[in-house]
């Protein structure tokens, strides 16, 4: 599987999978942190993008979580938020993740963020 997109908001989930799949991406969805963790184990994607405030577990947990598990600290790990300032942008980083992109997103940036990742694995 090559993405898992995690958010609480069901418009992003459906967005966002719609421009991944349309440009030939496997994904999976989840709703919450621990069902992003749980899809993590068992689907093992290439790339996840996690917002950071989700129920159950935020997105700086679900980051730590994983790229502490020697398993999936080569899964790039792309956070997806309405959190820009400079601060959130720090605490994603020292979570784990891989990159950074903005809500509103426009379906181009995404790609070429996936583009980004999947190119340094």
């Amino acid at each position: 599987m090559d993405v898992l997109i995690a958010d609480d908001e069901p418009y992003i989930l459906r967005s966002l999978s719609f421009v991944l799949k349309k440009e030939g991406y496997a994904c999976e969805t989840a709703r919450d942190g621990e069902e992003a963790i749980e899809k993590v184990r068992r689907l093992h994607p290439k790339v996840l993008f996690l917002d950071i405030m989700m129920p159950k577990k935020t997105g700086f947990e679900v980051c730590r979580t994983l790229k502490a598990d020697p398993a999936y600290r080569s899964m790039k790990i792309i956070m997806l938020t309405a959190k820009g300032q400079q601060h959130d942008i720090e605490e994603a980083r020292s979570s784990g993740a891989d990159d950074y992109v903005t809500k509103p997103f426009s379906p181009k940036k995404v790609l070429e963020k996936l583009s980004s990742v999947i190119k340094t694995s």
